[in-house]
């Protein structure tokens, strides 16, 4: 009997630690407020009727996540590549972004400010750095002090977010949250779902808002659903002011009535489901703006392979009837700096 007794009490106090990290952990969990004002100012730009606009979407994976990575919690392996990848990662991504800095907008996803995932890059100053021309706002969808997993190598700290570019002045830059989340405790370990949107005055009147927004990943559905159906109620609202609006991000969905089979090999990702927006969504005015041809992620549940990766597309653009649009492409990079794709779109505000 004397012998279970130090098991005992390493058994208890393990209980017991576990038991303070966790109280820790719900004391310092980030909670946003469900409307947050990130920027205004009375000097603004004026975006003129009929003119053309640029955007640029990217989901750049916290420089983190590139060909040569899987994910642990995709299926995969590994939780971080090296620090040397996720340097080189920032350079060539940068260069990237900065080589189509004429463009008017930049909406970019998982961009972290400070994490042990990328090495504790601040990927926002870095950015600024390049984009000279643009105004840059971020607003945080992941503040963790610690996330305990997977148990041997665990991922750490995590301070990431949306980062939204324009070459334009607005007026207000306001960060939403979408409602929903995870049960206790994964929630306090889970990222804080948000859209962050720009507002602009136009010539005849109204506003354009530019929307930069990044879905739930790994629910089952309920969660982007409440995401959508909050999401659809803002929309609307906007629109019956007479109001220009474009949403683009990573909606980690289909977009509606894409056929996925067209980008050939389809594995499953362990825990991520890939859910199609429904097609009556929003009345048939609205567009839907995605490359039919060229994927924007691949799945992270191996390394990639160009013949083997299940690749499908979760990045597009979403307009209302009033922008009509020009040009859509997903940049084909291979996948090579990141496991999503540029996707690059010109529209006119009609």
């Amino acid at each position: 009997m004397k012998i279970f007794k130090p098991i005992l009490k390493v058994l208890i106090l393990l209980v017991v630690l576990f038991g303070l990290f966790l109280a820790y952990a719900s004391l310092t969990n980030y909670k946003p407020a469900e409307k947050e004002l990130i920027y205004e100012s009375k000097v603004t730009d004026t975006i003129p009727i009929e003119t053309t606009l640029g955007f640029m979407i990217w989901n750049i994976g916290y420089c983190g996540l590139s060909d040569d990575m899987d994910f642990f919690y995709d299926g995969g392996v590994q939780v971080r590549t090296s620090k040397e990848n996720v340097v080189g990662n920032i350079n060539h991504n940068l260069a990237f972004i900065q080589q189509n800095d004429s463009l008017d907008f930049i909406l970019l996803q998982e961009v972290d400010e400070h994490s042990r995932r990328s090495y504790f890059t601040n990927q926002i100053d870095s950015l600024s750095e390049r984009l000279i021309n643009h105004k840059g706002f971020f607003a945080k969808n992941y503040d963790v002090k610690f996330v305990p997993i997977p148990a041997l190598n665990p991922l750490g700290r995590v301070k990431s977010g949306l980062n939204s570019y324009s070459r334009f002045s607005p007026t207000t830059v306001l960060r939403y949250s979408f409602p929903g989340s995870f049960d206790w405790p994964v929630s306090i370990f889970n990222l804080d779902r948000c859209f962050l949107v720009m507002r602009f005055p136009t010539s005849n009147g109204k506003e354009l808002l530019v929307i930069n927004t990044h879905n739930s990943a790994y629910d089952d559905g309920s969660l982007k659903k409440q995401e959508m159906d909050y999401l659809r109620i803002f929309l609307l609202d906007e629109y019956a002011k007479g109001n220009y609006i474009i949403v683009g991000g990573d909606w980690n969905q289909n977009p509606p009535e894409l056929d996925q089979k067209i980008f050939g090999k389809k594995d499953t990702a362990k825990r991520f489901v890939l859910n199609p927006i429904p097609t009556d969504y929003l009345p048939s005015e609205w567009n839907w703006i995605f490359d039919s041809e060229i994927s924007s992620n691949r799945y992270l549940n191996k390394p990639y392979d160009k013949n083997e990766s299940t690749k499908v597309t979760i990045d597009f653009y979403l307009v209302s009837p009033n922008i009509e649009k020009i040009d859509v492409r997903v940049i084909d990079l291979d996948f090579k700096y990141s496991d999503h794709q540029p996707v690059i779109c010109v529209v006119k505000l009609k």
